[in-house]
């Protein structure tokens, strides 16, 4: 049984230095609970509130969490030149998870790619152009900016948002 601990363990920690050993790595470890805490918040809400605002000049709650989507695809095409997947025609709680979800898949298949090179040439992102360590830290900032709005369209609804990790 310790032998198990122990071999989890090493394996763990071969993980994390493995990730932190990508150029990217950082950027990869934290992307990846952004995405775990805003899918959480996303499927907290029920489907019958997607609809909610709670001012009328503010987006709905589905239209926030497309919009949390939409940018990932736009930020993370720019760092491969591409033009961005186009937005699914659904606006459904599944259809907004799902959306949502395939965003954050689709930016951990392309950060740990960046290499050191990669992370200083400039791009264009939904920022303007940015270097590529820039607009990491921007896509970040936008998903914690948004997913906090959403937090507070929970907390409307009576509804406790998923606990806050790093």
């Amino acid at each position: 049984m310790i032998l198990r601990w122990c071999l989890a363990f090493v394996l763990l920690l071969s993980s994390f230095a493995y990730a932190q050993a990508l150029p990217a790595g950082e950027y990869a470890k934290h992307f990846r609970v952004l995405e775990e805490l805003s899918v959480a918040v996303a499927n907290a809400m029920p489907a019958d509130q997607y609809g909610f605002k709670p001012h009328p000049e503010s987006m709905d709650f589905g239209q926030l969490m497309s919009h949390l989507a939409t940018t990932n695809h736009q930020f993370c095409a720019s760092l491969k030149d591409v033009d961005p997947p186009s937005m699914p025609k659904g606006v459904s709680k599944n259809e907004v998870v799902k959306f949502l979800g395939d965003s954050f898949e689709y930016c951990s298949a392309v950060i740990p790619k960046l290499t050191e090179d990669d992370l200083s040439k400039i791009h264009n992102s939904p920022d303007g152009k940015l270097p590529d360590r820039e607009v990491l830290l921007a896509m970040c900032i936008h998903v914690a900016h948004h997913r906090g709005h959403t937090e507070i369209y929970l907390r409307d609804k009576g509804i406790k948002p998923p606990q806050y990790r790093i």
